[in-house]
């Protein structure tokens, strides 16, 4: 190091004697430039020697990934109370979830989501009027007409008769179904579109009831008419032949039949357009409610992007020396126009809030933890990739492996304290929901655990994280400090190498520029010490001419003479 800051070797002295002329002044103004660009580099690594340990790296890591958990928090929480406003069922907008068909309502498929009608209630209502067995399965018997049917439990006929009027005891007659409650019990359309008051007002109306003998309705049972007058008895005897029915109170019998089946037909149809009605009117405003839930969360997110910028020009604002009116209100417009500027990344984050909070209200919750593990897969993708391409930079070309390896070491570490925030911050809040007052609610943020969890586990991460890469950063910041000082040596000694070229180019001009002066100061005198010698000659040569000249010059020779003596 004795020589490192000598200025020039024997052998990079130049030549200082000039044995011709050349253009000084291009070469005094190329070294100058070399000289500046030199002083330039110089200031350049002595900024970069600030910079080597500075954490700014591991807080902007941890600054993201809280502020995207923040973001990803106030779209769970949308979708969460949607969840709750929607009765604890999730975003379903297909048709079957609202509109309940028939096929669908025999098979126990309930549309959930209509809130006009409770189709499950319906559904569980109609299942009790049938016997089960011990796994609850329906019972069904044969008729012996060969048709499979559910077995009515007991008592699933006396709302229908409770309120039917009744025959008469002197004519020995009693008030028939023509359309038999039975038939209606078991009946999947008119249970699904009709209530249970709709079914016995048909059941019990005028269209449906008929005056029938005692007898003749006993016979009947909770047979359909059509299948009671066409079905024969073991002795192949109809009921016609039984009970001596003319062919004509047959034909009337079959007239009613048709006319009251007629009837419960156009009932359930009018019950069954109200019920596809209703079902639009659910599906829309399923739609209308997540709509208004996603809106909200944008503009919240939007919010909290405004304040966010604000805030960041606030802290500027708070750390000038001038803290007036005018600054802080130059402050704030400066934070509105960044914030429009970066409209563009404002609207795509909004997309992405929406798409969390419908992600939300149709997995549920379970959302947010699907958003966190991808939230950890990108931020180890984003550290891989950063690695990659901080290797591959050609400006990190030259460095040595082991600077290589720990520089790429801080990256990965930056990306793993952002995994170790989002892991942390699930097990803080975890944690603090066992306490009553962290499981407060905070309306449009979420839980009081779970923000405490994001910022805790923040914290937590970022000081580990802070730890690890302060480590590796000891161990970088000796090996570059040394670098840098050496490349400043021979900057320096570039340096002083340049401005003693200066000065022998600047020395060697002037010498230049006086030789060529006296040199001009020489021709100027010689050439009048000719032009001199010229005129005495023509003076003489006058002189011989006129002889009292001649005498005049005697006369001030001699004069001079005595002068001098």
């Amino acid at each position: 190091m004795a020589r490192e800051n000598a200025i020039l070797d024997q052998e990079e002295k130049i030549n200082e004697e000039l044995t011709e002329p050349f253009d000084l002044d291009a070469l005094e103004e190329k070294l100058e430039i070399q000289l500046e660009e030199e002083l330039a580099d110089m200031e350049f690594l002595a900024e970069e020697k600030k910079k080597i340990g500075s954490p700014d790296n591991l807080g902007n890591v941890i600054m993201d990934v809280v502020w995207e958990q923040f973001l990803n928090q106030i779209a769970v929480t949308a979708g969460e109370d949607f969840i709750e406003e929607n009765r604890g069922l999730t975003l379903d907008l297909r048709t079957e979830a609202h509109i309940q068909t028939t096929e669908a309502f025999a098979e126990g498929k309930i549309a959930a989501h209509n809130t006009e009608i409770d189709y499950q209630q319906r559904y569980d209502d109609w299942q009790t009027n049938f016997a089960k067995d011990e796994n609850g399965s329906v019972l069904t018997h044969m008729t012996r007409s060969g048709k499979e049917e559910a077995t009515l439990s007991k008592g699933a006929r006396r709302p229908f008769d409770e309120s039917r009027p009744k025959g008469s005891a002197e004519k020995n007659t009693d008030m028939d179904h023509t359309v038999p409650a039975a038939e209606i019990i078991r009946d999947p359309a008119a249970n699904a579109h009709m209530t249970k008051e709709q079914q016995i007002e048909f059941a019990n109306s005028d269209a449906n009831l008929n005056e029938l003998d005692s007898s003749l309705n006993r016979s009947k049972s909770d047979k359909s008419m059509t299948d009671w007058l066409d079905m024969p008895n073991a002795r192949g005897q109809k009921p016609g032949e039984i009970f001596e029915i003319s062919a004509e109170e047959e034909a009337k019998l079959r007239q009613k039949d048709a006319q009251a089946r007629e009837e419960y037909e156009k009932r359930k149809k009018e019950a069954e357009q109200k019920s596809i009605k209703a079902g639009k009117t659910s599906q829309r405003e399923e739609a209308f409610r997540i709509g208004g839930k996603a809106l909200r969360a944008v503009l919240l997110q939007l919010l909290a992007e405004l304040i966010r910028e604000i805030i960041a020009k606030l802290v500027k604002w708070f750390k000038s020396a001038k803290k007036a009116l005018d600054t802080l209100l130059d402050r704030l417009k400066e934070a509105i126009h960044s914030f429009i500027g970066k409209m563009k990344t404002h609207l795509i984050n909004a997309g992405s809030t929406v798409f969390s909070t419908v992600a939300t209200a149709i997995i549920g919750p379970v959302w947010n933890t699907i958003k966190k593990v991808w939230m950890m897969l990108k931020q180890g993708w984003s550290s891989l990739k950063k690695a990659i391409n901080y290797i591959k930079d050609p400006a990190n070309k030259g460095k040595p492996v082991g600077i290589l390896l720990m520089e790429v070491g801080k990256i990965v570490i930056a990306g793993l304290t952002g995994v170790g925030a989002l892991l942390l911050g699930e097990v803080i809040e975890k944690g603090l929901m066992t306490i009553p007052i962290f499981a407060f609610e905070i309306p449009l943020l979420g839980s009081l655990a779970n923000i405490l969890g994001i910022f805790l586990g923040a914290v937590v991460a970022g000081i580990i994280g802070a730890i690890a890469i302060n480590l590796i950063e000891k161990q970088v910041e000796k090996r570059m400090k040394r670098d840098i000082v050496h490349a400043q040596i021979e900057k320096g000694n570039r340096v002083l190498n340049l401005q003693h070229q200066v000065k022998v180019v600047s020395g060697a001009k002037l010498e230049y520029t006086k030789a060529m002066v006296a040199h001009s100061i020489h021709d100027r005198h010689m050439a009048a010490a000719g032009k001199m010698e010229d005129s005495v000659a023509v003076i003489r040569a006058n002189c011989s001419i006129d002889e009292s000249v001649q005498d005049t010059f005697d006369d001030i020779d001699a004069l001079f003479a005595e002068l001098e003596d």
